[in-house]
């Protein structure tokens, strides 16, 4: 569990960051027993901690009394240099991708076992996500979790597959079957889901290279269905993440 005694040092900035770890995909917003609890610290002093956050702009007080991240963490994460400028390379792509297949668009990169949303495009006829900017999911039940797994190294793979959770009755679970599916995306160049994520929704990703042709990030894009416009979507992707490898490199040159 995050946070659970992760900073076991005495200093106030390991009690801070015990404090910050305690937020994750499923504990978004927290009361202050529940986080003093998760970071093995006293009420009195996560109290204290917390109210100087709150101050500084890193958690923000909701009106039911409990905690959320504050904007000023997340502006401080975007200042990370490549994270920033991969960002700011993809974004006209990533609005080319709306407006060529007006469904919502993701830009993500790995962090850790999660696939983490960097930017996001989508509008009003959208199919309903799940995925925000910041937000952090499951690898093996997201087309760009799929991508990026599927590069990922061994190490990495083998932690994923210890713990492969059935989000919905769609997602796969079997680790033979979720391998195949990534020697698929090698192979093929895409990954796809059918409501594995959520239901009622399906996506196709496609990886992004840098300069060297590593894979940095995965683009992907969210349906309602695959059945008839799969092909469409993955040419639409493929001209977007060629794009930005191209932007890349000639940012690099």
């Amino acid at each position: 569990m995050a946070g659970n005694a992760a900073f076991p040092g005495q200093s106030v900035s390991s009690r801070v960051f015990a404090l910050l770890d305690t937020f994750d995909e499923e504990h978004r917003e927290q009361r202050l027993t529940e986080m003093a609890g998760r970071a093995s610290m006293p009420i009195a002093t996560a109290h204290r901690l917390t109210r100087e956050l709150v101050e500084w702009g890193g958690l923000i007080r909701t009106r039911e009394g409990g905690y959320v991240v504050g904007r000023r963490l997340w502006e401080l994460g975007l200042l990370a240099p490549a994270q920033q400028g991969l960002r700011e390379v993809a974004s006209p792509f990533l609005h080319d991708l709306y407006g060529a297949t007006r469904a919502t668009a993701h830009l993500a990169v790995r962090d850790g076992t999660k696939v983490l949303y960097l930017d996001r495009v989508r509008g009003r006829a959208s199919v309903p996500v799940l995925s925000n900017v910041g937000s952090r999911l499951p690898m093996h039940a997201t087309g760009v979790g799929k991508v990026l797994l599927a590069y990922a190294p061994p190490g990495v793979q083998q932690q994923v597959f210890d713990k492969l959770e059935r989000v919905t009755p769609f997602t796969v679970v079997h680790p033979g079957r979720l391998r195949h599916e990534l020697a698929k995306v090698r192979n093929d160049g895409y990954a796809q889901t059918s409501e594995e994520m959520s239901l009622g929704a399906a996506s196709v990703a496609v990886p992004v290279r840098d300069a060297s042709g590593d894979v940095i990030a995965a683009l992907g894009v969210v349906v309602a269905s695959l059945k008839r416009d799969r092909l469409r979507l993955v040419a639409a992707l493929t001209v977007a993440a060629q794009g930005i490898q191209r932007s890349l490199a000639t940012g690099a040159g």
